[in-house]
């Protein structure tokens, strides 16, 4: 059948959301369908820009675009999930947060206010006109529930180069891949290292906004004998980090979902996460595939080194993380398969 795919693309802003999207496409091809990607172009700013691209995705049926047939279209991420057609199966990626769950009514701009209006009927809309909803995760469900009144049952899905992770016996080093961003909070990590210890490094992967800051933060905490941003990583060296990690830490505010889990898992990690973290708590199980702390640098300083004194303890926590992951089921067929059932 021919289907299209819906979602947003922000030029030169690169991350999990690609990976998904692209994993989807190819999925659905792996399958024997014929397949066509459409990214709208978004920018975060100013508010008409928003209004006017969901105006814009609103107006489209995507039916019989040029006089071709699509057979079903499957959407994303906001606001492509508003475009017009009989039978629209909507996997919410992720909604547009600034308006909801990170949404501060005491610093929004009155555009920020009357943007939250439009984007909640909005999003009213093209999810009642959906012929199937689903979250990518238990977070955003849950998120739909509490903001929409909405049931989206989750759906996982593999993260990129699944097949390529494994597992070797550790070095004494937390890894921590991730955009530099204040919403993945590398700040809980630098300040931990204050507290630690135990002889354990910290490695920071990643670029983004926050990366000066993080410099400024890690030099002005006196930890940069122990904390280093590494920057960017090829696959191959991503692959390795993971698998000589003793640890991996993952403690963003209220993540969607979050590849860097998964791939710990896969490599046979434990994975240190926050009790506020979101899409992470779904898959650590505290102290049987990782620890979840208070998102306190002191609290996170004691699960390292606990993980470093206690060396079987650790392994074992990741040895149980990767059986974990295998008996879930997260297959692109299986997404493939419930996305498209009748």
């Amino acid at each position: 059948m021919k289907i299209l795919v819906t979602a947003s693309h922000t030029p030169f802003l690169h991350g999990g959301a690609d990976h998904q999207i692209h994993g989807l496409v190819q999925a659905f091809k792996d399958a024997g369908h014929q397949v066509e990607l459409l990214r709208f172009p978004f920018r975060f700013s100013p508010e008409t820009a928003i209004s006017d691209l969901m105006r814009h995705c609103e107006g489209l049926d995507m039916n019989l675009p040029n006089g071709v047939q699509i057979d079903k279209v499957v959407s994303l991420q906001f606001p492509g999930y508003g475009v017009q057609h009989d039978d629209h199966r909507v996997w919410v990626m992720h909604q547009h947060r600034a308006v909801y769950d990170l949404f501060d009514a005491e610093q929004a701009s009155p555009e920020l206010k009357a943007l939250k209006q439009e984007i909640e009927a909005y999003d009213l809309a093209a999810f009642s006109r959906a012929t199937k909803l689903f979250a990518e995760s238990h977070t955003v469900a849950k998120r739909l529930q509490t903001h929409n009144n909405l049931i989206a049952p989750p759906l996982y899905h593999p993260p990129y180069g699944e097949s390529h992770f494994y597992h070797a016996d550790p070095y004494p080093y937390i890894f921590y891949p991730s955009r530099l961003e204040t919403l993945k909070r590398q700040s809980l990590l630098i300040q931990a290292a204050r507290y630690m210890r135990s002889p354990v490094q910290i490695l920071i992967g990643g670029v983004g906004g926050q990366q000066e800051n993080y410099a400024r933060e890690i030099e002005q905490a006196g930890v940069g004998d122990r904390v280093h941003l590494i920057g960017r990583f090829s696959d191959e060296e991503k692959y390795a980090l993971y698998a000589r990690s003793l640890a991996v830490f993952f403690g963003p505010y209220e993540e969607d979902y979050g590849y860097i889990t998964l791939e710990a898992m896969l490599s046979g990690k434990p994975v240190i996460t926050c009790t506020d973290s979101g899409g992470p708590l779904e898959f650590v199980k505290n102290g049987e595939t990782g620890l979840i702390c208070p998102p306190e640098p002191q609290a996170i300083a004691e699960a390292i080194d606990s993980l470093h004194s206690q060396r079987r303890y650790s392994t074992e926590m990741g040895h149980n993380a990767r059986h974990h992951y295998r008996a879930m089921n997260i297959r692109w067929s299986h997404v493939v398969e419930t996305l498209l059932q009748e």
